[in-house]
């Protein structure tokens, strides 16, 4: 029991003689102490310390001058394909999602009531062509009949009349025997358009009629396919000066705004502005060889507006927001010569993508950082990517011997 009162105290007295030694001057511990390694150098701040950083030089370029928009994917045809006449549906030869071409059989309709009522119009037409064969053999005897005064003038203006009768009734029964053969052939439900089918809306074995809500099934025509979006009015004067030279180009983007989806051109602009929303409606045409464009989808769109030339272009991370001299600004980090930055506030213009144009603060050649801005401030030291890095308090050269 003695011996672990002995070990405690002696362990008291260490800790605290360690504490001591901690809070004591470095001048304590010798002439030594709290010197440098090197005479003659300072210890380093850790803010002077050279920042590793990347670099990009503004260039003189041309830049495009988009306007983003919002859009809709629209088939260029989309149809709803219904039976012309009533029957019973015999034959369903499409299958859903299949890509059908113009007058391609999708469906057939029972046809043997249409096949007799061609049959009942052709033979009546034969008879009555027969009898008005028959008038107008008739009409002809009569004729001669009365250039010898045999009979009377009435008689021949009635066969007359009985032609003309007859001939109309051939006509009628002509017009019948039309309107059955189109029906013949409505039993055979073909494809209106190129495009892709939907999903069916009658089974195989019902009784169709003209009037059916659903009709038999939906063919969206997707190559080409347009996208119709709408952007400010502000840009609509630009946009009909600049359609005069030729089709602008538009480009489609997915939701996130990050892949390209396709290339198209615009196709026309709507004949007025929407007073709700301050906008104006355009339909862009994409061939869509790919089937990347689909009906109703959601779309990031570009409309590449017009083409600026000769511009100063930085990338946009180059670009910082801020107040650094009490002004709130855009601004960059510009590398001098002596491997230390300025901060230059800029004007900025166009932004395409990650480049952006500046207008006013920066000339071409100069270099500006676009990583690691975030660690820098005004005359900051900076290691360039490739070069050797710089020590923000070099030592001075060894003595030569003599």
């Amino acid at each position: 029991m003695g011996g672990a009162a002995v070990l405690f105290v002696v362990m008291i007295l260490v800790v605290r003689h360690l504490q001591h030694k901690q809070q004591a001057p470095p001048e304590a511990f010798g002439p030594a102490a709290g010197r440098s390694s090197k005479p003659g150098t300072k210890p380093m701040n850790p803010q002077d310390a050279p920042v590793a950083v990347a670099i990009a030089i503004a260039r003189r370029g041309d830049i495009q001058l988009r306007v983003p928009a919002l859009g809709t994917v629209t088939p260029l045809a989309s149809v709803t394909v219904r039976t012309q006449i009533s029957g019973i549906l015999q034959k369903i030869v499409f299958t859903e999602g299949q890509l059908v071409h113009q007058g391609d059989l999708l469906a057939q309709i029972d046809p043997r009531p249409y096949e007799a009522a061609v049959k009942q119009m052709q033979g009546n037409l034969r008879r009555d062509q027969a009898l008005l064969a028959d008038a107008r053999l008739d009409l002809k005897r009569y004729e001669g009949l009365v250039k010898e005064d045999s009979i009377a003038v009435q008689t021949l203006d009635t066969q007359k009349a009985t032609v003309a009768q007859d001939e109309g009734t051939v006509e009628s029964d002509e017009g019948q025997l039309a309107t059955a053969e189109v029906n013949l052939a409505y039993t055979h439900i073909v494809a209106p358009v190129t495009g892709r089918v939907g999903l069916r809306q009658v089974d195989q074995g019902n009784y169709v009629t003209p009037t059916d809500t659903n009709g038999i099934v939906v063919v969206n025509q997707l190559q080409p396919i347009t996208v119709l979006f709408s952007i400010p009015e502000d840009n609509v004067s630009a946009l009909f000066r600049r359609m005069r030279g030729g089709p602008l180009k538009v480009e489609a983007y997915d939701r996130t705004n990050s892949a390209k989806l396709a290339d198209g051109k615009l196709l026309t602009a709507d004949n007025q502005i929407d007073t709700t929303t301050g906008t104006v409606k355009l339909r862009a045409e994409f061939v869509n060889a790919d089937g990347s464009l689909f009906p109703n989808q959601f779309v990031n769109v570009q409309l590449l507006l017009d083409l600026l030339q000769n511009q100063v272009i930085i990338p946009v991370a180059a670009v910082h927001r801020g107040a650094p001299k009490g002004v709130q600004t855009d601004f960059v980090y510009v590398v001098n010569d002596d491997r230390k930055v300025s901060v230059r506030p800029v004007t900025l213009g166009t932004t395409d993508g990650d480049q952006v144009a500046v207008s006013t603060g920066l000339k071409a050649g100069e270099k500006v950082v676009t990583e690691g801005g975030d660690r820098l401030r005004d005359g900051a030291a900076v290691d360039l990517p490739g070069a050797t890095p710089a020590a923000a308090n070099p030592s001075p050269p060894p003595p030569r011997s003599k």
